[in-house]
């Protein structure tokens, strides 16, 4: 047979790579978890295919040719390439290997999801995230023009060419200064807030109408000192005692600190976050497990909340 159309076995080839490594036919058999017997057999398939012996034979051992020992530094780096192959079939299976990009609005982006996504990458640390954070305008147009992977939006969206799979739910809060008077409460209705300063987001957006709603309905008045956002501004606002925050809850958690608590707001205001993707594209591997990671993360969020890794 010519050489042009040879093929040959790779396990036969392993066997002669790991007999020279390991010295021995025996010492070979025990890396490979095979038997003495086969691990011969192996290579004399492999000197039958290549028509030629690749070691000496005297008194029970083998040393090898000179032939043998130039065949063994290409089949060496033919070997390690095939491991390169594997290993990388192996990632690509894994999501381990790749890029990610994603969209979300600024509080989310630079609050839960940091985590969300810093715990991905411990699991994959081989792919790489792009995060862009954007509108909510913005950063659905960009899903539904395949400009990103997948994203993450503030429900309601009926929006055409995307698709949102709901993730996550969170309460409405108040953020105020550990000194406030009203900080003994556990929980502050519209009527405690009567001429409190206020520190409030998202003119314009259905949960700041759901807030200015619950004011009218108590026939109380807003005394609205500073409009910003994000909620990490109305946070650290709301720590200098300048005011009290209405703000969401799992957005809010990570300002916690010593300087400033959160206490429940009633009536209650629910907001409800999403996963979206494009409607004209299917996920792909890396897409479809970020996807999973997610919907895990979500469903134990106060684990995660509540303490460390």
């Amino acid at each position: 047979m010519e050489y042009s159309a040879f093929t040959t076995n790779l396990k036969s080839l392993e066997c002669f790579r790991t007999i020279i490594d390991a010295g021995s036919v025996t010492a070979a058999g025990r890396r490979l978890n095979l038997t003495q017997p086969a691990v011969s057999r192996l290579l004399g398939l492999l000197e039958n295919r290549i028509g030629f012996e690749l070691f000496n034979r005297r008194n029970g051992r083998l040393t090898p040719t000179d032939e043998a020992l130039m065949l063994y530094k290409e089949v060496d780096i033919a070997l390690q390439s095939i491991e390169r192959v594997s290993q990388l079939a192996s990632n690509l299976h894994n999501t381990d290997f790749g890029e990610l990009t994603i969209v979300a609005p600024p509080s989310f982006a630079e609050g839960i999801l940091s985590d969300v996504i810093s715990r991905f990458l411990t699991q994959h640390p081989n792919l790489r995230i792009r995060l862009d954070s954007q509108s909510v305008e913005k950063a659905r147009d960009m899903v539904a023009l395949r400009a990103v992977d997948c994203g993450f939006i503030k429900l309601p969206a009926d929006y055409p060419g995307i698709t949102c799979t709901t993730m996550t739910r969170s309460s409405t809060v108040c953020a105020l200064s550990v000194r406030h008077p009203l900080s003994k409460k556990k929980t502050l209705n519209v009527r405690d807030l009567q001429n409190e300063p206020l520190i409030l987001l998202g003119k314009g957006k259905v949960s700041r109408m759901q807030i200015d709603h619950a004011f009218r309905e108590a026939a109380v008045k807003m005394n609205v000192r500073v409009e910003t956002h994000t909620v990490g501004a109305a946070c650290a606002i709301a720590r200098h005692g300048i005011g009290i925050a209405i703000v969401n809850e799992m957005l809010a958690l990570q300002y916690v600190d010593q300087e400033m608590i959160l206490r429940g707001f009633s009536p209650g205001i629910e907001h409800e976050y999403a996963f979206m993707t494009s409607m004209e594209t299917p996920m792909n591997r890396v897409t479809r497990r970020f996807f999973e990671h997610c919907q895990d993360y979500f469903s134990n969020f106060q684990k995660y909340a509540s303490g460390p890794g």
